[in-house]
């Protein structure tokens, strides 16, 4: 009987030891454990707002996909500091992971493409007008070189990004 309870005491020693480094790891490094992440305790943050504009009331997207390209524009001026910005963060959201850092098509994903996806600084994008790079990124291209991003990527969102790779000029 002495010896099962040392074997537990062992053991439950043991146990206690490995749970205490554990948890240091856990409260002391950089980064945790899963359990840890706000993806797993979604329930503890707040619920975002949602912005007034996600529901369309008059058209929506519907409006945009039957427009012709030459009679869509942005309703940002181009060339403002703040659009810019905010093109450049989405961008890095949505289209860095094929486009690449450089803008030429050699992102982490767009390597494994054949064709890689175009380089966004060519003489071809560049002189694309506003209203077809708005199109492209919404519905996509046939033979899908360009997935339709219309449902994950809001509408400022995407005349911000065009606005971005529209000041990125010709590359040289």
């Amino acid at each position: 009987m002495l010896r099962i309870a040392g074997a537990v005491s062992i053991v439950v020693s043991f146990g206690l030891i490995v749970w205490g480094i554990v948890t240091l790891y856990d409260y002391n490094m950089r980064f945790g454990r899963m359990w840890v992440t706000p993806a797993v305790k979604p329930y503890e943050d707040p619920l975002p707002v949602m912005d007034t504009r996600t529901v369309p009331v008059d058209g929506g997207e519907n409006r945009y996909r039957l427009a012709a390209p030459a009679d869509l524009q942005s309703p940002f001026g181009l060339g403002q500091a703040e659009v810019l910005k905010a093109g450049q963060q989405e961008y890095g959201y949505y289209c860095i992971q094929c486009h690449g850092r450089n803008y030429d098509g050699l992102g982490t994903v767009g390597q494994s493409f054949a064709p890689i996806p175009s380089d966004l600084r060519s003489d071809k994008v560049q002189s694309m007008p506003e209203g077809q790079l708005f199109k492209e990124i919404s519905y996509g291209l046939p033979g899908g070189r360009q997935p339709a991003l219309a449902s994950t990527i809001a509408v400022d969102e995407r005349w911000r990004i065009i606005g971005f790779i529209k000041s990125l000029g010709v590359r040289k």
